[in-house]
């Protein structure tokens, strides 16, 4: 592992000296390229560097246990060995998830797709609900958040809900997400004060260029139809909407969010290139998983991931059996400490997979 980390170091460095050279700088899509990379590997060696440092303070402190008779100095060289072995093994551990292969799509922005589920219009509701969460989320971040379509509900819910988060490193943090979101409270509807149970299904899927994805347009069938939607202005008298067919897997996409054609055209095409990008990427999962399952993985849309209980002021998370006291918060886009516990859970998951396969 440390031979590929000096390696990793020195490939670093290297970099590190590129950038600073004018030719280098002139060349926007080599610098771009070259600090893509110096960025994704200052975590590891930063880490590394971590490690060297306490490792030498540990030899220090092991020449003067060796040579020293001193009492007080003896004390205080254990100490200083004590501590950093404790650094040591602990950066050691997070050295060996930081070299975890990469999902090659982390550092996308993302289409997600929420969709309510049972539960009728208090399912609309907390569609509703989690796309404000979502978008709170997203503007602590500074990404852009973009609704790209949506099927709205009298009471102000979604049937479903298409919109994009573009920014850096979107899909690692929201990948998890994907799957069945199951809430618990009393609805705005009922009037004798009853909790009902009620689900969402979200979908995070990675945004993807045109080039990535090639669509044969003789695949397509476009079909115009006038927008729908809860009533009121938003209400298009137009036949501006789009319905989009991917003959071959009779995948359908709809957009109607905008008043132009063609701006609902793009929309939809956008959307159908992430979708058929998902179903690559899923198939490539499946295979993977037929030799190894992981714990948490990306979530499938079947799948009972988290349950919100509004009574109670707690989120659980079922695949990794955490549960936090604070539901308002987290509705509130305060999203970092569930996120990033359901990551770590699935990085040593990997981990402890790959060690026992070593």
């Amino acid at each position: 592992m440390f031979d590929k980390l000096a390696e990793i170091e020195k490939r670093y460095e290297e970099i590190d000296s590129r950038l600073g050279v004018p030719e280098v700088v002139n060349d926007v899509p080599l610098y771009t390229q070259l600090l893509k990379e110096y960025r994704s590997l200052t975590p590891l060696v930063e880490k590394y560097r971590e490690y060297r440092r306490a490792e030498d303070a540990c030899g220090e402190a092991k020449e003067l246990l060796e040579c020293e008779t001193d009492p007080e100095l003896r004390e205080m060289a254990q100490q200083q060995w004590n501590e950093n072995r404790e650094v040591m093994d602990r950066t050691a551990e997070e050295l060996k998830i930081l070299l975890l292969p990469r999902d090659p799509d982390d550092d996308r922005s993302v289409i997600m797709e929420i969709r309510s589920g049972a539960g009728g219009e208090e399912a609309a509701l907390f569609a509703a609900d989690l796309y404000r969460m979502y978008a709170m989320y997203a503007a602590a971040k500074g990404w852009k958040c973009e609704i790209l379509d949506e099927s709205g509900t009298e009471l102000g819910g979604f049937r479903e809900i298409q919109f994009s988060l573009e920014g850096e490193g979107v899909f690692a943090k929201l990948k998890y997400e994907s799957g069945v979101h199951r809430v618990q409270r009393v609805p705005e509807t009922e009037t004798q004060g009853r909790i009902q149970t009620s689900t969402v299904t979200v979908a995070v899927l990675p945004e993807v260029e045109d080039v990535e994805i090639e669509i044969d347009p003789k695949d397509l069938q476009i079909d115009t139809f006038r927008s729908s939607g809860a009533g009121g202005q938003k209400v298009n008298k137009t036949s501006s909407a789009i319905r989009v067919t991917y003959l071959p897997l009779n995948m359908v996409v709809e957009c109607q969010d905008e008043r132009s054609q063609y701006k609902n055209k793009d929309r939809a095409l956008k959307i159908l290139r992430s979708r058929l990008y998902e179903k690559k990427r899923q198939e490539r999962d499946d295979e993977i998983a037929a030799e190894r399952r992981s714990q948490v993985g990306t979530g499938m849309r079947n799948e009972r991931i988290r349950t919100y209980n509004f009574p109670q002021g707690r989120v659980t998370d079922h695949r990794i059996g955490l549960t936090l006291y604070r539901i308002d918060a987290l509705m509130n886009g305060d999203l970092d400490e569930l996120l990033d516990a359901v990551r770590a859970y699935d990085m040593a998951e990997k981990l402890r997979a790959g060690t026992s396969e070593a």
